[in-house]
């Protein structure tokens, strides 16, 4: 059982990290691209600025941290 915790804390440090946020904000994105490829819309642009947005975030976090 030890291991199989082990395996359970790598992984969600690994998905998660430092920000629950970001790995929220992925999630979101992945899932409002794969509502839109269904459509006849073009999906490609949804996850670049879902990154764009979610860096622009965690920097301005950061920067209001200090």
């Amino acid at each position: 059982m030890s291991r199989l915790g082990a395996l359970g804390r790598f992984l969600y440090d690994f998905v998660v990290g430092d920000d629950w946020r970001v790995a929220a904000g992925v999630v979101v994105a992945i899932g409002v691209t794969s509502l839109v490829a269904t459509s006849n819309v073009a999906a490609w642009w949804i996850i670049p600025a879902a990154v764009a947005m979610l860096l622009a975030f965690t920097l301005w976090r950061a920067s209001r941290a200090s």
